[in-house]
């Protein structure tokens, strides 16, 4: 698992990953070593602290890219909406867009 190459590239210690992941700091060195595995659960609370898929931490792929993991999760919350929800969301978005291109025309 690539868990030690992936906390690294975030700049955090074990204590701190563990404290983001809400695990103990003995967990992680575990993982880390390959003395234990995580659980399914304990995986993704580890992708998510350090902004990466469990598909990297599994070496499934190489691509260590927070915005990925960012995207499946909000793909996954947005097909659990009703018809009505997801187009509120997207209406949201939408507005949200708008408004960072008005900002960034200010800014010019």
């Amino acid at each position: 698992m690539r868990l030690r190459t992936a906390r690294a590239a975030r700049k955090v210690s074990q204590s701190e990953l563990a404290r983001s992941a809400n695990l103990q700091p003995s967990a992680v060195s575990h993982f880390e070593t390959g003395t234990r595995k995580p659980s399914f659960d304990n995986l993704k609370r580890l992708a998510d602290a350090l902004w990466v898929t469990t598909d990297y931490l599994l070496g499934r792929t190489d691509v260590m890219d927070a915005s990925a993991a960012t995207v499946d999760k909000l793909y996954r919350d947005y097909s659990g909406l009703s018809t009505e929800y997801q187009e509120m969301a997207d209406d949201f978005i939408q507005m949200l867009a708008q408004k960072a291109d008005q900002k960034r025309r200010e800014g010019e």
